[in-house]
């Protein structure tokens, strides 16, 4: 049977909410996307993951086609969006995912009210070590990174930064599916994306590297939890996937080989099987 995949809006907390539906069975299942990304980043894998289960993946606010309010993106707004949104569509429990920085939103929820997460699933997290790549933390430098924006909002900016992106997220470049590229240029030249790009990368890293960082909370978690990292990851080293699971009390490691940051994007159907294989085992 083939899974339709439905584009949706609602109204979050005064906000605009793009996201994505797919599927009518089982757990609910909330993917969240990285920085300067949409839950387009599911793509690949929304419809055979909502074979199994009901699927929602939610734009943040200032990302992909979400309201874009002029203000701080910070970690602590970012997951209460999350707790309004899953309010507001009466989701009482669910497995929450996420990739990079909505790895992280998912794991600070994970600890706040674990009683509403079954299972967690964090797929090439931010948050859990200090190492980063250069090439974000330089975006932490008063004005640089503000006027390193400005360029990027023009058409010619806008592809050579998505370029750029691609080069830094993906193992193999020559690769990335043109509508994820697509994706990045519109989204450059959208009113307020840069800014809440800008502003959430900062409230996650600055010029010395990754400051928050949740290593010694993991021990909290009760709930299974899945680690999924690419072995060819640039961002954050897959040395970090594997110091994270050590700690968990439920942890499962998967190393996705010749991969990179965005498993889903660049492997979805290892990444699939890999997300697959775990919920069977531990969800109900």
């Amino acid at each position: 049977m083939k899974i339709e995949v439905e584009e949706r809006r609602i109204n979050v907390n005064g906000l605009t909410t793009r996201y994505f539906k797919a599927g009518n069975e089982g757990l609910p299942l909330v993917l969240l996307h990285g920085d300067s990304a949409s839950a387009l980043d599911w793509s690949w894998v929304l419809a055979k993951l909502g074979a199994t289960h009901t699927v929602y993946a939610p734009d943040f606010p200032g990302f992909g086609d979400s309201a874009k309010p002029n203000r701080e993106y910070s970690l602590e707004f970012l997951k209460q969006f999350l707790i309004d949104f899953m309010e507001t569509l009466g989701i009482e429990r669910a497995v929450v995912a996420g990739n990079s920085l909505g790895g992280q939103i998912a794991l600070r929820f994970a600890l706040s009210r674990p009683e509403q997460v079954a299972a967690l699933v964090l797929v090439d997290s931010s948050g859990l070590g200090y190492s980063v790549t250069p090439l974000l933390t330089q975006f932490a430098i008063p004005v640089y990174g503000d006027l390193a924006i400005t360029g990027c909002k023009t058409p010619p900016g806008a592809k050579m930064r998505s370029w750029l992106r691609a080069t830094l997220f993906f193992a193999h470049p020559s690769r990335v599916p043109d509508v994820w590229i697509a994706e990045q240029e519109r989204m450059a030249q959208m009113g307020g994306f840069l800014e809440a790009t800008l502003s959430s990368l900062r409230a996650q890293v600055n010029v010395f590297g990754q400051y928050q960082v949740l290593l010694d909370s993991l021990g909290q978690l009760q709930m299974p939890t899945l680690v999924i990292w690419g072995t060819e990851d640039r961002v954050f080293p897959k040395e970090q996937a594997q110091d994270a699971v050590s700690r968990l009390k439920q942890g499962q490691l998967a190393l996705l080989p010749d991969c990179g940051h965005l498993p889903h994007v660049e492997r979805p159907e290892l990444f699939s099987a890999e997300l697959s294989k775990f919920l069977n085992q531990v969800v109900a």
